[in-house]
């Protein structure tokens, strides 16, 4: 097993960064991502890059952060007891996109790495992340297209990666006091390590290198579709739901708060509107209410 190295993670998070930015922005085609680079009181920073009230984006970000202290944060030990005290190191690039177009699905991303170190003994390193899509009026075309990428990307590790992390996904990303997944799925992976540093390491790459080619055609083929006040309102009131995610279940927004980081980058993931109405119910058969068939796990491709 080879040891693991930090500065690669860290120059290949920084070259995603820009990556992204620069196909987001081509797609968005008349907003650019403009930055906020910070500092952390407690031990490293980040760069913030946000893109607003573009012609497709509303709303959206590409975080790059590298946070390191002496004393690993609650959240990161619950499940870890062993591993409390130790200095750490954690490094990432996430990423959400809120698009104005209803028609055109709100995504998220991330791909992280952390390493554990404590004088005498060995460093306990991971890598996390992974992709999902939380679409307002989906269609089944965009939904396959999404999860044919996943599947291709996983197929190199081994025949079962798709199954094991498209359940995850399914799994971590479940409002439980809303008994609904946040949208369709991807894949979601945290605490690797069982195949070696290298291994893991292209692992994170195939999901970062693969966003662009999962999300862009999606943009492409819904981001023209008409629109109107019925139809702001449902997002509104969906994006309602991602609030509710991020804030009550989301263990990373849970890790950025807790370890001290900075708050403007944290919540950047919020929608810049949102809205909750009492008890609402959308009409039987309409566009709206075919939305609740895609809120479970299903196995998209193979239906």
């Amino acid at each position: 097993m080879t040891q693991p190295n930090l500065d690669a993670v860290k120059h290949y998070l920084l070259d995603l960064q820009d990556r992204l930015c620069e196909g987001l922005a081509g797609a968005d085609g008349s907003a650019n991502f403009h930055e906020d680079a910070w500092q952390r009181e407690g031990g490293g920073g980040g760069r913030t890059r946000v893109i607003e009230e573009g012609a497709l984006f509303e709303k959206g970000g590409v975080n790059f952060s590298h946070v390191y202290g002496d004393k690993l944060p609650p959240s990161a030990t619950a499940a870890r007891p062993e591993m409390a005290g130790r200095g750490f190191h954690a490094v990432g690039v996430s990423w959400v996109l809120h698009p104005r177009n209803p028609h055109v699905p709100t995504s998220h991303g991330n791909v992280r790495f952390f390493i554990a170190e404590a004088e005498g003994q060995p460093p306990v390193w991971w890598f996390g992340g992974g992709f999902d899509l939380t679409p307002y009026y989906p269609h089944l075309e965009d939904v396959r297209h999404w999860h044919q990428v996943a599947q291709g990307l996983c197929q190199p590790f081994g025949d079962d990666v798709y199954t094991r992390y498209k359940s995850w996904c399914d799994d971590y990303f479940f409002l439980k006091h809303r008994g609904e997944t946040r949208g369709v799925g991807g894949l979601f992976f945290d605490d690797l390590n069982e195949w070696g540093f290298e291994r893991c390491f292209a692992f994170q790459r195939a999901v970062g290198d693969a966003f662009l080619e999962a999300y862009l055609p999606i943009i492409e083929r819904r981001r023209h579709q008409p629109w109107g006040e019925n139809e702001r309102d449902f997002q509104l009131y969906r994006r309602g739901r991602y609030v509710e995610f991020n804030l009550v279940w989301d263990r990373g927004t849970l890790f950025g708060l807790q370890s001290g980081g900075r708050s403007e980058s944290i919540l950047m993931s919020m929608p810049p509107l949102a809205r909750w109405e009492y008890d609402y119910h959308p009409e039987p058969g309409s566009a709206e209410a075919e939305l609740d068939d895609y809120l479970r796990p299903r196995d998209w491709l193979n239906e």
